[in-house]
């Protein structure tokens, strides 16, 4: 089984018609899901009610400013923090459910040892910790990761970033962190810029895997083999978190890599032989029919 976290909620985080992280990003997911063969193995439940104890984990992460500005933003009918990211009424209140479906997949992996998929947005791995960025509001997986090490059992925690575009907000908020490892391959030179190979974190807990334009599965195949898999090997985490973009699909219009859906099924394989119990959580990925079948190939590896 793979619980699937979702919720129609989050198709009312609005960011105009011509924006690509759009509510039918979620849409053509969900559907391809519920037709994939395996369907009847996907459990899908929905996040568990936002209440204010969130909070102390997302300041984890976040400020207390920027916190009340996203607040006051929507509160005002909404906004942006800069040219690709926009506020609408309710994008607070959602990024936040977001926050809460990490967690719960969190929860879950750890207690019924099943692999999850938090199909959620806004996105998050661009959000620093006084500011959104790059169609990101609030940063799940690095929130996640530190509640991760709150829970029984959990003394290490790994996130495997496989998303087009450097997560820099991830790496900025758990590089300081010894008992978080954080690797990320991503298209280089692209957006935002980050992700040099010599960033190694604080506590050689940074795995950064620039990548040439036009990149394909061979290309990370080899990293997987050669880099990811012993960086994880020695991190031996209790617990494995995947930042899970599509923007590195051959068709995506944002980047200019060449992967196939069927690529993240053979990442999916690398990763299932560090931890079967995956939480993997949506970032990009915005050509609607290529990043469907890919979030389906992501899952098969889990349920077959």
């Amino acid at each position: 089984m793979v619980a699937i976290i979702y919720s129609a909620e989050f198709l009312h985080h609005e960011t105009g018609p011509t924006h690509p992280e759009c509510p039918a990003r979620l849409t053509a997911i969900a559907t391809a899901l519920r037709k994939m063969p395996g369907a009847n193995y996907l459990h899908w439940q929905r996040p568990s009610p936002v209440t204010w104890n969130l909070d102390p984990y997302i300041l984890r992460c976040h400020s207390q400013e920027y916190l009340n500005k996203l607040a006051r933003l929507t509160e005002e009918g909404g906004g942006s923090l800069d040219v690709d990211t926009p506020v609408s009424p309710q994008s607070y209140d959602l990024a936040r459910l977001g926050v809460r479906a990490w967690l719960d997949g969190v929860d879950h992996a750890l207690s019924q040892r099943e692999a999850v998929f938090v199909l959620a947005r806004p996105p998050g791995h661009h959000a620093i910790r006084n500011t959104g960025m790059g169609f990101c509001l609030l940063n799940g997986v690095a929130i996640s990761a530190h509640y991760a090490l709150t829970r029984p059992g959990v003394e290490r925690v790994a996130i495997v970033d496989w998303d087009v575009h450097h997560g820099n907000g991830t790496e900025a908020l758990v590089e300081n962190n010894p008992q978080i490892f954080y690797c990320s391959l991503h298209q280089f030179p692209c957006y935002p810029g980050t992700g040099a190979a010599g960033d190694r974190g604080k506590h050689d807990n940074v795995l950064n895997i620039p990548l040439k334009p036009g990149g394909d599965g061979k290309v990370y195949q080899e990293a997987f083999e050669n880099q990811i898999l012993p960086f994880l090997r020695q991190a031996k985490p209790d617990l494995l978190l995947v930042s899970a973009g599509y923007d590195a699909n051959r068709a995506d219009p944002l980047a200019y890599m060449n992967l196939i859906p069927e690529d993240y099924g053979m990442m999916t394989h690398y990763l299932m032989e560090i931890s079967p119990y995956l939480v993997l959580g949506l970032e990009g990925g915005y050509h609607l029919p290529s990043l469907a079948k890919s979030v389906v190939e992501t899952l098969k590896p889990l349920l077959f």
